[in-house]
């Protein structure tokens, strides 16, 4: 069924910067609104923080939540959709074959019977995406899907992934974006590298051995190198030391003796 966006909005957040160094790394926030009355919010995260089953439930409930004013009746709810993008599978889902999942509230034992249509949560897991494709038989998602993984290749014959390129491609000019991303690139590359090594599981069972409390402080002094690293390169760039500050979390002392 096709349904009409009504209104789009980015994460209004000031410093976007600041997702390098939190536990946001490599989410793009999108808010959407659909036939005026559907509240969307689309998140592409592209690293594993292992709890993003429970986070997705709480991005949803935001969005229904904020959809009532104070005064109103619940009938005033509007209906919630979140959209989770992945760049990783989630090893709950392993054995389901198609690499977007709907997801619904339904009952145990009646699994056909849904018990509202007021929540939607969609899973597009992109790793999936080559082996399952041609059971989708949404072509258009498909052909979304397949610019979100590479840009490069356009259905030059669908408009709005056409416009969608151009505009990627205006700000894949900007020096400051250029910047900005690299900076991104690289948190993202260490976090799934740290991940991989097994270094950031297992801390809060209190049997750490001294091998893995010096595993624990060589991340921590390289997160605080890293964050010295951008700070000099903000630096360079002529960022204001305020701004430095917000976004790597060091001392405007800190930063000044940089």
């Amino acid at each position: 069924m096709k349904k009409e966006v009504t209104d789009i909005k980015l994460d209004t957040n000031p410093i976007l910067e600041k997702d390098l160094l939190d536990d946001k790394a490599g989410i793009l926030d999108i808010k959407a609104k659909i036939d005026q009355k559907i509240n969307c919010n689309i998140e592409l995260q592209v690293v594993d923080r292992k709890d993003i089953e429970k986070r997705l439930l709480f991005y949803w409930s935001k969005i229904f939540s904020k959809s009532i004013k104070k005064g109103q009746n619940y009938s005033s709810l509007e209906k919630g959709i979140a959209i989770l993008i992945i760049d990783y599978e989630l090893t709950n889902l392993k054995t389901i074959a198609k690499y977007i999942t709907k997801w619904n509230i339904r009952e145990e034992e009646y699994p056909e019977i849904i018990l509202t249509d007021a929540m939607e949560i969609y899973i597009i897991e992109l790793p999936k995406f080559e082996k399952y494709q041609e059971k989708n038989k949404n072509q258009n998602l498909n052909s979304w899907v397949k610019f979100i993984r590479n840009p490069e290749v356009v259905d030059m014959s669908n408009k709005e992934i056409k416009k969608a390129k151009e505009v990627l491609e205006e700000i894949s000019q900007d020096e400051r974006e250029i910047y900005l991303a690299e900076l991104r690139e690289k948190y993202i590359m260490d976090q799934k590298a740290i991940e991989g090594a097994g270094y950031d599981k297992g801390y809060d069972k209190g049997l750490e051995s001294g091998v893995e409390i010096g595993k624990k402080r060589g991340i921590e002094q390289g997160r605080q190198d890293e964050k010295i690293q951008i700070a000099k390169k903000m630096l360079v760039q002529k960022i204001d030391l305020e701004t430095i500050s917000k976004i790597t979390e060091l001392t405007i002392e800190e930063i000044k003796k940089l």
